[in-house]
């Protein structure tokens, strides 16, 4: 699944990732980040349901383009479903994904 409108809800939003010492809180470097699951493979994203906004910073590190800091690395997932979950619900309020029966 690709959505022009999640790709381009990112824009000037706070990173939902937040990784600790990798967050550089800045809404202007926000996009809407993949991360890994079962509808990605070689070559191939994730699809726009699993993402999240992150800044340049945590988004390098979901793409292991930067370190994970090591007292976080094995909380990756934790991280990942936070983030997607905190982007659902921002989504939500910016009217971009509707559910049925939850008002924003």
């Amino acid at each position: 699944m690709k959505s022009q409108k999640m790709r381009d809800s990112a824009r000037n939003e706070a990173c939902t990732l937040n990784l600790m010492g990798v967050c550089n809180y800045d809404p202007a470097t926000t996009i809407l980040a993949h991360l890994p699951d079962e509808s990605n493979g070689m070559g191939k994203k994730a699809d726009d349901l699993s993402a999240c906004y992150t800044c340049s910073a945590c988004h390098d590190a979901i793409d292991n383009r930067r370190k994970w800091p090591e007292s976080e690395s094995e909380h990756r997932e934790w991280y990942y479903r936070r983030a997607q979950t905190r982007t659902w619900r921002r989504m939500v309020e910016l009217g971009v994904i509707t559910i049925k029966g939850i008002k924003p």
